[in-house]
């Protein structure tokens, strides 16, 4: 007899895989960015193994950075000593310690993508320790997946209520927080505003990827799926609202201390230059000090003025930061200036540990469950052992993202591996239910299911408005990239201690052109294999043309 398919031990196990699963780094990092800047099966498989290759190795930074947060001071805090000894390091003090920790301590970043450079042995460390917990974590299948989802779906809920109640008394947070809830209208009638909207929500919820159907293929028929697709967007979604308002307060504090700095840096060199009285020049009667002082000493003044910095607020909030930017410099520069920063760090990338494990927990599942669920390949191989060559191959293939390039290809992965890819899956996925499966047949399937009738609500939306707004989307991308022309990325210049950009080289491009396509044609090539199989099997000849 064919051996039973394992399942859930309780439909609760079910909801935390698929919180834990949508849940994940774009709602800490991606969500924010948003407000910020306006206010407010078989192709999936090969989609999911994309992301793997590069996703874990955000796992990987997360556990360098937590390594490092038992140390004091935090090695981001202060830039190092420069070789004599005699002042800071020159490209750190053009930057900033985060920033110089980031790109020159973590990433070792090359100038280009066309300088490979060496491989990275710690990160590397990191990178095999980051898949030898997603292996462990995996590594009975439901059995061990449903207790691991406990934690990654809960702890860092805590974690942000922690920090929620931390950021909130800290000083500057209401002013992140105006700034978060305060609308830009005119970005209203902006249409990418209204299409990264709608984007987010699609990639948030991890549609297209094939890990919440993986996930849902272990539960019992009679499972009430509708009522939990309904729970997790929820939750989903007010997760996303919840950890902007952790970092926007957050944001607000680093803000207004980088403002008061540069205030005070300001207010100490006026002060030094022109002998004033300490105490005698504030925040308050700046400006107009600066003015009395330029009228009275214009020759001293002249002098002084081009090292004085133009110190704005609204521009500090304005700097929009998001992915690794936001996770490993903004954040880090926060915590940096808090007390007892060692704990604030170690709970921070403790948090980024559990959305990134649970988020690979279902990238792993949408690869593993079509492979064990196929006979060709689980009569050879049980499923610890397909687990275990998943879990290698990806870390190997990995290891690129570890080079002194790596950055730049891990970009390229993330803006081009599962963007066009899944906007053509889900329409096919949402074409082939209603309009070949059939709505109806489909509507009687979940009745079955459920015990409850399909309202008109859902027939709508999946009928008609969803496959328009991803056409809409589609659209939109192949436009965007058209108008774009040269596909360009942001490079770290050393010398200057900032990112410049340049353009990709033709093998960069190739490599883009090869991972939008190995996902897409998945589905037309195994479609055209399936009708010429199917005619072969009828004994009719397969058409020539």
């Amino acid at each position: 007899m064919e051996k039973a398919r394992p399942l859930w031990a309780n439909p609760l196990q079910f909801v935390f895989a698929c919180i834990s699963y949508a849940v994940g780094l774009g709602n800490v990092w991606r969500f924010p960015y948003l407000c910020q800047m306006y206010g407010g099966g078989v192709a999936s498989v090969v989609v999911s193994f994309f992301l793997s290759m590069y996703y874990n190795v955000i796992n990987a930074w997360a556990f360098w950075y937590l390594f490092h947060s038992f140390q004091d001071p935090l090695p981001w805090s202060v830039c190092p000593l420069n070789a004599n000894r005699t002042g800071f390091d020159a490209e750190c003090e053009q930057a900033s310690s985060t920033k110089y920790f980031w790109y020159r301590k973590t990433l070792n970043i090359s100038p280009s993508i066309q300088d490979s450079g060496s491989l990275q042995w710690e990160p590397a460390l990191c990178l095999l320790l980051a898949w030898l917990v997603v292996y462990l974590c995996i590594l009975r299948g439901t059995e061990s997946t449903g207790k691991v989802v406990y934690f990654t779906a809960l702890l860092p809920y805590c974690v942000l209520i922690i920090y929620l109640i931390r950021g909130l008394t800290l000083h500057g947070a209401t002013n992140g927080l105006l700034y978060m809830f305060t609308p830009k209208l005119e970005q209203l009638a902006n249409p990418k505003a209204w299409i990264n909207a709608a984007t987010q929500i699609f990639f948030s919820l991890g549609l297209g990827f094939g890990s919440l159907i993986a996930f849902a293929s272990y539960n019992e028929p009679s499972n009430n799926c509708q009522k939990h697709a309904i729970i997790v967007s929820l939750i989903n979604s007010s997760t996303s609202i919840f950890a902007s308002v952790v970092t926007f307060s957050i944001y607000g504090f680093k803000a207004t201390f980088n403002y008061e700095s540069c205030l005070n840096k300001v207010i100490l060199l006026l002060t030094n230059s022109f002998d004033l009285e300490d105490g005698f020049l504030t925040a308050s009667n700046l400006e107009q000090v600066k003015g009395y002082l330029a009228s009275t000493y214009p020759g001293q003044y002249s002098k002084v003025f081009p090292l004085i910095k133009n110190c704005s607020l609204e521009a500090e909030l304005d700097t929009a930061v998001q992915g690794t930017g936001l996770a490993f410099i903004v954040y880090t520069e926060a915590i940096k200036n808090m007390e007892v920063s060692q704990l604030w760090s170690v709970l921070y990338f403790f948090m980024l540990l559990m959305l990134g494990i649970g988020s690979m927990l279902g990238n792993t599942a949408a690869i593993l469950t079509p492979l064990t669920d196929s006979k060709a390949i689980s009569r050879h191989l049980p499923k610890e052992a397909i687990s275990g060559l998943v879990c290698l191959i990806n870390c190997a293939v990995g290891l690129v993202f570890t080079l002194e390039a790596g950055n730049y290809w891990f970009d390229i992965f993330n803006d081009y591996a599962a963007t066009l890819s899944l906007l053509l899956i889900v329409l096919v996925e949402t074409v082939a239910v209603c309009y070949v499966y059939g709505l109806r047949r489909f509507e009687s399937d979940l009745q079955a299911m459920t015990g409850r009738t399909l309202s008109w609500y859902w027939k709508i939306m999946w009928a008609g408005v969803s496959p328009l707004l991803i056409i809409s989307l589609l659209l939109f991308y192949l436009s965007d990239y058209i108008l774009t022309g040269t596909l360009q990325y942001q490079a770290w210049d050393a010398s200057q201690g900032q990112l410049v950009t340049k353009d990709y080289p033709a093998y960069a491009l190739a490599v883009i052109g090869l991972l939008v396509a190995s996902s897409t044609m998945c589905i037309p090539l195994v479609a055209l294999g399936t009708f010429v199989l199917r005619r072969l099997r009828r004994g009719d000849p397969a058409p020539v043309a």
